[in-house]
Protein backbone atom coordinates (compact mmCIF):
# COMPACT_ATOMS: atom_id res chain seq x y z
CA UNK A 1 0.00 0.00 0.00
CA UNK A 2 1.27 3.22 -0.99
CA UNK A 3 2.05 5.81 1.90
CA UNK A 4 0.27 8.26 0.55
CA UNK A 5 -2.98 6.00 0.83
CA UNK A 6 -1.91 5.06 4.52
CA UNK A 7 -1.74 8.62 5.50
CA UNK A 8 -5.68 9.57 4.08
CA UNK A 9 -7.02 6.61 5.87
CA UNK A 10 -4.99 8.14 8.96
CA UNK A 11 -6.65 11.21 8.63
CA UNK A 12 -10.19 9.56 7.98
CA UNK A 13 -9.71 7.65 10.90
CA UNK A 14 -9.19 11.30 12.80
CA UNK A 15 -11.24 13.30 11.33
CA UNK A 16 -14.14 12.94 12.92
CA UNK A 17 -12.96 12.49 16.22
CA UNK A 18 -11.36 16.01 15.65
CA UNK A 19 -14.78 17.40 14.46
CA UNK A 20 -16.03 16.30 17.43
CA UNK A 21 -13.92 18.04 19.78
CA UNK A 22 -13.37 21.18 17.91
CA UNK A 23 -9.78 20.81 16.50
CA UNK A 24 -8.66 21.93 13.30
CA UNK A 25 -5.59 19.69 11.86
CA UNK A 26 -2.28 21.49 11.15
CA UNK A 27 -0.06 19.70 8.94
CA UNK A 28 3.60 19.58 11.23
CA UNK A 29 2.10 20.11 14.17
CA UNK A 30 3.11 16.99 16.64
CA UNK A 31 0.34 17.20 18.65
CA UNK A 32 -2.16 16.74 15.65
CA UNK A 33 0.22 14.23 14.00
CA UNK A 34 0.44 11.92 16.94
CA UNK A 35 -3.00 12.07 18.02
CA UNK A 36 -3.92 11.12 14.25
CA UNK A 37 -1.48 8.13 14.45
CA UNK A 38 -3.17 7.39 17.84
CA UNK A 39 -6.86 7.45 16.28
CA UNK A 40 -5.76 5.23 13.28
CA UNK A 41 -4.57 2.58 15.94
CA UNK A 42 -7.56 2.78 18.37
CA UNK A 43 -9.81 2.15 15.40
CA UNK A 44 -7.62 -0.94 14.25
CA UNK A 45 -8.09 -2.12 17.96
CA UNK A 46 -11.57 -1.07 18.46
CA UNK A 47 -11.70 1.30 20.78
CA UNK A 48 -15.19 3.18 21.66
CA UNK A 49 -15.68 6.54 20.53
CA UNK A 50 -15.63 8.02 24.26
CA UNK A 51 -12.15 5.99 24.73
CA UNK A 52 -10.95 7.64 21.55
CA UNK A 53 -12.27 11.20 22.47
CA UNK A 54 -10.71 10.94 25.93
CA UNK A 55 -7.05 9.47 24.67
CA UNK A 56 -7.10 12.72 21.97
CA UNK A 57 -6.60 15.24 24.42
CA UNK A 58 -4.78 15.27 27.64
CA UNK A 59 -6.23 15.52 30.81
CA UNK A 60 -4.58 18.93 31.83
CA UNK A 61 -2.34 21.43 30.90
CA UNK A 62 -0.19 24.27 33.17
CA UNK A 63 1.44 26.82 31.26
CA UNK A 64 3.09 29.21 33.53
CA UNK A 65 5.54 32.15 33.37
CA UNK A 66 7.86 33.26 35.54
CA UNK A 67 10.99 36.07 36.36
CA UNK A 68 14.57 34.68 36.80
CA UNK A 69 17.27 36.86 38.14
CA UNK A 70 20.40 35.81 35.45
CA UNK A 71 23.75 36.52 36.27
CA UNK A 72 24.05 40.22 35.25
CA UNK A 73 21.62 41.26 38.12
CA UNK A 74 18.38 41.75 35.13
CA UNK A 75 15.72 39.61 35.26
CA UNK A 76 14.46 37.24 32.19
CA UNK A 77 10.78 36.30 32.04
CA UNK A 78 10.70 32.45 30.95
CA UNK A 79 7.74 30.26 30.08
CA UNK A 80 7.28 26.63 31.24
CA UNK A 81 4.78 23.56 30.72
CA UNK A 82 3.40 20.69 32.27
CA UNK A 83 0.78 18.39 30.56
CA UNK A 84 -0.91 15.49 31.71
CA UNK A 85 -2.42 13.24 29.34
CA UNK A 86 -3.37 10.39 30.74
CA UNK A 87 -3.51 8.60 34.14
CA UNK A 88 -5.45 5.25 33.73
CA UNK A 89 -2.24 3.35 34.25
CA UNK A 90 -1.25 5.16 36.96
CA UNK A 91 0.51 8.13 37.89
CA UNK A 92 1.59 10.45 35.49
CA UNK A 93 5.50 9.88 34.35
CA UNK A 94 6.61 11.98 31.60
CA UNK A 95 10.39 14.13 30.96
CA UNK A 96 11.21 17.58 31.84
CA UNK A 97 12.79 19.49 28.35
CA UNK A 98 14.81 22.67 28.50
CA UNK A 99 14.68 23.42 24.56
CA UNK A 100 14.61 27.15 22.74
CA UNK A 101 11.89 26.58 20.75
CA UNK A 102 9.67 24.76 23.06
CA UNK A 103 5.99 24.90 22.43
CA UNK A 104 2.38 23.61 24.15
CA UNK A 105 1.62 21.41 20.94
CA UNK A 106 5.23 19.84 21.53
CA UNK A 107 4.32 19.04 24.89
CA UNK A 108 1.49 17.68 24.15
CA UNK A 109 2.41 15.47 21.82
CA UNK A 110 5.32 14.06 23.86
CA UNK A 111 2.78 13.83 26.79
CA UNK A 112 0.63 11.38 24.65
CA UNK A 113 3.86 9.45 23.23
CA UNK A 114 4.75 9.28 27.14
CA UNK A 115 1.22 7.21 28.00
CA UNK A 116 1.84 5.05 25.22
CA UNK A 117 5.28 3.99 25.90
CA UNK A 118 4.77 3.26 29.53
CA UNK A 119 1.42 1.45 27.94
CA UNK A 120 3.45 -0.57 25.74
CA UNK A 121 6.22 -1.69 28.32
CA UNK A 122 3.87 -2.31 31.03
CA UNK A 123 5.35 0.25 33.88
CA UNK A 124 2.41 1.31 35.91
CA UNK A 125 1.95 5.03 34.78
CA UNK A 126 -0.18 7.41 32.28
CA UNK A 127 1.72 9.94 30.85
CA UNK A 128 3.01 13.54 30.76
CA UNK A 129 5.67 15.98 29.41
CA UNK A 130 7.03 19.43 30.66
CA UNK A 131 9.45 21.54 30.52
CA UNK A 132 10.72 25.40 29.80
CA UNK A 133 11.51 27.42 26.29
CA UNK A 134 14.96 28.06 27.39
CA UNK A 135 18.55 27.15 25.79
CA UNK A 136 20.02 25.62 28.57
CA UNK A 137 23.54 25.88 26.46
CA UNK A 138 22.86 29.74 27.01
CA UNK A 139 22.79 29.98 30.47
CA UNK A 140 25.13 29.39 33.04
CA UNK A 141 25.18 26.78 35.98
CA UNK A 142 23.88 29.64 38.66
CA UNK A 143 21.19 30.39 35.82
CA UNK A 144 20.35 27.05 34.78
CA UNK A 145 19.81 26.38 38.77
CA UNK A 146 17.52 29.16 39.32
CA UNK A 147 15.57 28.30 36.35
CA UNK A 148 14.73 24.97 37.08
CA UNK A 149 13.93 26.11 40.68
CA UNK A 150 11.58 28.60 39.57
CA UNK A 151 9.89 26.31 37.43
CA UNK A 152 9.67 23.60 39.89
CA UNK A 153 8.52 26.02 41.90
CA UNK A 154 5.51 27.27 39.92
CA UNK A 155 4.13 23.89 38.95
CA UNK A 156 5.10 22.12 42.32
CA UNK A 157 1.47 21.59 43.27
CA UNK A 158 1.24 19.60 40.24
CA UNK A 159 3.50 16.79 41.08
CA UNK A 160 3.75 14.17 43.52
CA UNK A 161 4.85 10.68 44.08
CA UNK A 162 1.49 9.16 43.24
CA UNK A 163 0.04 11.84 41.04
CA UNK A 164 3.38 13.26 38.87
CA UNK A 165 6.50 11.82 38.33
CA UNK A 166 9.06 14.19 36.21
CA UNK A 167 12.51 12.60 34.52
CA UNK A 168 15.29 14.01 32.70
CA UNK A 169 14.81 14.62 29.14
CA UNK A 170 16.39 16.76 26.66
CA UNK A 171 18.46 19.83 27.79
CA UNK A 172 18.00 18.32 31.21
CA UNK A 173 20.14 15.56 33.23
CA UNK A 174 20.54 14.07 36.79
CA UNK A 175 21.86 17.54 38.11
CA UNK A 176 18.80 19.66 37.03
CA UNK A 177 16.80 15.90 38.68
CA UNK A 178 19.00 16.99 41.98
CA UNK A 179 17.88 20.79 41.94
CA UNK A 180 14.19 19.86 41.03
CA UNK A 181 14.13 17.46 44.05
CA UNK A 182 15.75 20.03 46.45
CA UNK A 183 13.11 22.32 45.34
CA UNK A 184 10.31 20.24 46.04
CA UNK A 185 11.84 18.87 49.63
CA UNK A 186 11.93 22.49 50.58
CA UNK A 187 8.89 23.53 49.82
CA UNK A 188 7.12 20.17 50.75
CA UNK A 189 5.35 19.89 54.75
CA UNK A 190 7.61 18.04 56.66
CA UNK A 191 5.61 14.82 57.25
CA UNK A 192 5.37 14.69 53.03
CA UNK A 193 8.86 15.91 52.54
CA UNK A 194 10.96 12.62 52.69
CA UNK A 195 8.65 11.17 50.23
CA UNK A 196 9.24 13.37 47.47
CA UNK A 197 12.46 11.59 46.40
CA UNK A 198 9.62 8.85 44.80
CA UNK A 199 8.82 12.35 42.40
CA UNK A 200 11.72 13.02 40.89
CA UNK A 201 13.65 9.89 38.48
CA UNK A 202 16.82 10.22 36.68
CA UNK A 203 18.78 12.03 40.16
CA UNK A 204 22.59 11.01 41.00
CA UNK A 205 23.00 7.59 42.89
CA UNK A 206 24.25 10.06 45.71
CA UNK A 207 20.59 10.64 46.01
CA UNK A 208 19.16 7.27 45.54
CA UNK A 209 18.98 7.19 41.72
CA UNK A 210 20.28 4.82 39.20
CA UNK A 211 22.71 6.83 36.71
CA UNK A 212 23.64 6.10 33.34
CA UNK A 213 20.11 6.58 31.80
CA UNK A 214 22.10 6.35 28.87
CA UNK A 215 23.14 3.35 29.25
CA UNK A 216 20.05 2.12 30.26
CA UNK A 217 18.79 3.66 27.09
CA UNK A 218 21.00 1.37 24.73
CA UNK A 219 20.82 -1.51 26.89
CA UNK A 220 17.15 -1.54 26.20
CA UNK A 221 17.55 -0.39 22.18
CA UNK A 222 19.77 -3.22 21.50
CA UNK A 223 17.66 -6.22 23.43
CA UNK A 224 14.42 -4.35 21.28
CA UNK A 225 16.83 -4.41 17.92
CA UNK A 226 17.63 -8.23 19.02
CA UNK A 227 14.26 -9.20 18.86
CA UNK A 228 12.94 -7.34 15.87
CA UNK A 229 15.74 -8.04 13.43
CA UNK A 230 14.87 -11.44 12.89
CA UNK A 231 12.48 -10.33 11.06
CA UNK A 232 14.77 -8.42 8.49
CA UNK A 233 17.39 -11.40 8.07
CA UNK A 234 20.25 -9.32 9.65
CA UNK A 235 22.14 -9.51 12.34
CA UNK A 236 23.95 -7.07 14.89
CA UNK A 237 27.34 -8.34 14.42
CA UNK A 238 27.53 -7.84 10.92
CA UNK A 239 25.56 -5.19 10.73
CA UNK A 240 26.90 -1.26 9.76
CA UNK A 241 25.32 1.88 11.87
CA UNK A 242 25.33 5.34 11.40
CA UNK A 243 24.02 7.88 14.64
CA UNK A 244 22.45 10.67 14.19
CA UNK A 245 23.80 12.96 17.59
CA UNK A 246 26.29 12.03 19.86
CA UNK A 247 24.85 13.12 23.26
CA UNK A 248 24.85 11.49 26.15
CA UNK A 249 22.31 9.07 24.21
CA UNK A 250 23.78 9.09 21.14
CA UNK A 251 27.36 8.13 22.94
CA UNK A 252 25.90 5.35 24.93
CA UNK A 253 23.77 3.64 21.83
CA UNK A 254 26.74 4.12 19.62
CA UNK A 255 29.01 2.19 22.26
CA UNK A 256 26.55 -0.49 23.18
CA UNK A 257 26.33 -1.43 19.60
CA UNK A 258 29.88 -1.64 19.15
CA UNK A 259 30.45 -3.97 21.73
CA UNK A 260 27.88 -5.94 19.68
CA UNK A 261 30.30 -6.01 17.16
CA UNK A 262 27.98 -3.02 14.80
CA UNK A 263 30.73 -1.30 12.92
CA UNK A 264 29.81 2.63 13.78
CA UNK A 265 30.35 3.41 10.00
CA UNK A 266 28.50 7.10 10.54
CA UNK A 267 28.27 9.74 13.04
CA UNK A 268 26.41 13.17 12.44
CA UNK A 269 26.42 15.36 15.28
CA UNK A 270 25.28 19.50 15.50
CA UNK A 271 26.23 19.46 11.76
CA UNK A 272 29.61 18.08 11.76
CA UNK A 273 29.67 14.56 9.81
CA UNK A 274 32.32 12.08 9.92
CA UNK A 275 32.66 8.61 7.92
CA UNK A 276 35.26 5.90 8.19
CA UNK A 277 33.50 2.44 6.07
CA UNK A 278 35.79 0.15 8.89
CA UNK A 279 34.33 1.34 11.64
CA UNK A 280 34.29 4.77 13.78
CA UNK A 281 36.37 3.83 17.46
CA UNK A 282 33.14 5.70 19.35
CA UNK A 283 34.86 5.26 22.71
CA UNK A 284 37.91 7.36 21.06
CA UNK A 285 35.44 9.70 19.48
CA UNK A 286 33.86 10.26 22.87
CA UNK A 287 36.76 10.94 24.49
CA UNK A 288 37.38 13.68 21.49
CA UNK A 289 34.09 15.16 22.27
CA UNK A 290 34.62 15.35 25.98
CA UNK A 291 37.70 17.24 25.11
CA UNK A 292 36.62 19.77 22.40
CA UNK A 293 32.96 19.69 22.85
CA UNK A 294 32.09 18.31 19.63
CA UNK A 295 33.19 15.83 17.04
CA UNK A 296 34.73 18.07 14.39
CA UNK A 297 38.68 17.82 13.99
CA UNK A 298 38.12 14.01 15.02
CA UNK A 299 41.34 12.53 12.94
CA UNK A 300 40.41 8.82 12.93
CA UNK A 301 37.73 9.49 10.92
CA UNK A 302 36.92 10.99 8.08
CA UNK A 303 35.22 14.26 7.74
CA UNK A 304 32.17 14.22 4.81
CA UNK A 305 28.98 16.49 3.92
CA UNK A 306 26.15 15.87 5.66
CA UNK A 307 24.62 14.63 2.30
CA UNK A 308 27.45 12.32 2.17
CA UNK A 309 26.62 10.73 5.64
CA UNK A 310 22.99 10.15 4.65
CA UNK A 311 23.87 8.34 1.27
CA UNK A 312 26.59 6.18 3.09
CA UNK A 313 25.68 2.84 3.19
CA UNK A 314 24.64 0.96 5.97
CA UNK A 315 21.94 -1.33 7.25
CA UNK A 316 20.96 0.76 10.69
CA UNK A 317 20.42 4.81 11.18
CA UNK A 318 19.85 5.21 15.20
CA UNK A 319 18.29 8.77 15.67
CA UNK A 320 19.54 9.99 18.90
CA UNK A 321 18.39 13.52 17.89
CA UNK A 322 16.03 16.59 18.06
CA UNK A 323 12.02 16.68 17.17
CA UNK A 324 12.00 16.12 13.54
CA UNK A 325 16.03 15.82 12.86
CA UNK A 326 15.16 13.40 9.75
CA UNK A 327 12.97 15.32 7.65
CA UNK A 328 11.99 14.84 3.73
CA UNK A 329 14.94 15.74 2.21
CA UNK A 330 17.15 13.66 4.48
CA UNK A 331 14.59 10.95 3.86
CA UNK A 332 14.88 10.79 0.55
CA UNK A 333 18.88 10.47 0.74
CA UNK A 334 19.06 7.66 3.58
CA UNK A 335 20.38 4.28 2.23
CA UNK A 336 19.71 2.32 5.20
CA UNK A 337 17.34 -0.54 6.00
CA UNK A 338 15.84 0.28 9.60
CA UNK A 339 15.95 3.36 10.68
CA UNK A 340 15.26 3.53 14.79
CA UNK A 341 13.91 6.37 16.67
CA UNK A 342 16.20 6.10 19.64
CA UNK A 343 14.40 9.39 21.51
CA UNK A 344 11.05 11.20 21.02
CA UNK A 345 9.85 12.04 17.48
CA UNK A 346 12.52 11.80 15.71
CA UNK A 347 11.35 12.39 12.22
CA UNK A 348 8.43 13.91 10.42
CA UNK A 349 5.36 12.69 9.25
CA UNK A 350 6.56 13.35 6.21
CA UNK A 351 10.04 12.01 6.49
CA UNK A 352 8.37 9.25 7.22
CA UNK A 353 6.15 8.53 4.26
CA UNK A 354 9.50 8.72 1.99
CA UNK A 355 10.69 6.17 4.32
CA UNK A 356 7.87 3.52 4.12
CA UNK A 357 7.55 4.58 0.14
CA UNK A 358 11.65 3.45 0.14
CA UNK A 359 10.42 -0.11 1.77
CA UNK A 360 12.91 1.34 4.65
CA UNK A 361 11.67 0.09 8.43
CA UNK A 362 10.77 1.99 10.86
CA UNK A 363 11.38 1.06 15.10
CA UNK A 364 9.28 3.92 16.54
CA UNK A 365 10.24 6.40 19.51
CA UNK A 366 7.39 4.69 21.81
CA UNK A 367 9.04 1.36 21.70
CA UNK A 368 13.17 1.57 21.34
CA UNK A 369 13.04 4.88 23.64
CA UNK A 370 10.71 2.73 26.77
CA UNK A 371 13.97 1.39 28.27
CA UNK A 372 13.85 5.41 30.38
CA UNK A 373 10.46 4.27 31.64
CA UNK A 374 11.29 0.74 33.18
CA UNK A 375 14.38 2.79 34.61
CA UNK A 376 11.95 5.30 36.09
CA UNK A 377 9.41 2.91 37.29
CA UNK A 378 12.58 0.90 38.80
CA UNK A 379 14.05 4.01 41.03
CA UNK A 380 10.19 4.65 41.67
CA UNK A 381 9.81 1.63 43.59
CA UNK A 382 13.63 1.20 44.67
CA UNK A 383 13.84 4.80 45.98
CA UNK A 384 11.86 4.45 49.30
CA UNK A 385 14.47 1.73 50.38
CA UNK A 386 18.17 1.11 49.92
CA UNK A 387 18.34 1.05 46.43
CA UNK A 388 19.21 -2.87 46.47
CA UNK A 389 19.67 -3.62 42.46
CA UNK A 390 23.28 -3.98 41.22
CA UNK A 391 23.98 -2.71 37.78
CA UNK A 392 23.82 -5.75 36.21
CA UNK A 393 20.33 -6.74 37.83
CA UNK A 394 19.04 -3.20 36.53
CA UNK A 395 20.40 -3.80 32.96
CA UNK A 396 19.00 -7.60 33.11
CA UNK A 397 15.55 -6.19 34.40
CA UNK A 398 15.80 -3.71 31.29
CA UNK A 399 16.85 -6.35 29.06
CA UNK A 400 13.73 -8.24 29.64
CA UNK A 401 11.22 -6.09 29.74
CA UNK A 402 11.99 -4.57 26.80
CA UNK A 403 12.44 -7.91 24.74
CA UNK A 404 8.56 -8.80 26.26
CA UNK A 405 7.64 -4.91 24.67
CA UNK A 406 9.21 -5.97 21.01
CA UNK A 407 7.22 -9.36 21.39
CA UNK A 408 4.14 -7.50 22.05
CA UNK A 409 4.92 -5.17 18.95
CA UNK A 410 5.44 -8.46 16.89
CA UNK A 411 2.15 -10.04 17.51
CA UNK A 412 0.14 -6.85 16.96
CA UNK A 413 1.69 -5.97 13.20
CA UNK A 414 0.86 -9.93 12.97
CA UNK A 415 -2.51 -9.69 14.16
CA UNK A 416 -3.26 -6.06 12.40
CA UNK A 417 -1.56 -6.86 9.38
CA UNK A 418 0.10 -2.99 9.95
CA UNK A 419 3.19 -1.14 9.84
CA UNK A 420 5.75 -1.06 13.43
CA UNK A 421 4.99 2.14 14.67
CA UNK A 422 1.08 1.35 14.37
CA UNK A 423 1.57 -2.17 16.10
CA UNK A 424 3.29 -0.26 18.68
CA UNK A 425 0.61 1.74 19.17
CA UNK A 426 -2.14 -0.81 19.18
CA UNK A 427 -0.08 -3.06 22.13
CA UNK A 428 -0.32 0.04 23.98
CA UNK A 429 -4.23 1.21 23.03
CA UNK A 430 -4.92 -2.85 23.98
CA UNK A 431 -4.22 -2.60 27.56
CA UNK A 432 -5.48 0.91 28.07
CA UNK A 433 -8.48 0.27 26.65
CA UNK A 434 -9.10 -2.88 28.88
CA UNK A 435 -8.17 -0.74 31.53
CA UNK A 436 -10.68 1.83 30.50
CA UNK A 437 -13.80 -1.18 30.20
CA UNK A 438 -12.59 -2.02 33.72
CA UNK A 439 -12.75 1.33 35.71
CA UNK A 440 -15.81 3.27 33.43
CA UNK A 441 -16.12 6.79 33.26
CA UNK A 442 -16.46 9.02 36.46
CA UNK A 443 -19.27 9.53 37.35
Amino acid sequence: MERSTVTKTLRSAASRIFEDIGLTPQHGNLFHETAERLLYAADLVGLRHHQQIILTQPKSEVMVQFPVQMDDGNHRLFKGYRVQHSNALGPYLGGVRFAPRLALDTVKGHAILATMRASLVRVPFGGAFGGVKANPRELSKGELMRVTRRYCSAISHQLGPAYDVVAPDAGTDSQVMAWFFDTLAQTTPEPSRQDQSRTVMGKPTELGGFGARGRMHATGLIAVLDELLGDSMMELETARAAIVGFGHAGTAVAKALAARGTRVTAVLSSGAALYEPGGIDVAALAQHRGRTGGIDGFEAATTVLERDFWEAPCEIVVLCADDGALDTARAELCRARIVVEAGGANMTADAEEVLVRQGIEIVPDILAGAAVDVASALEWREVRHEPSFRKEEIDAHIRRQMTLAARRVRVARTRYECDLRTAALCASLERIGKIYELRGVFP
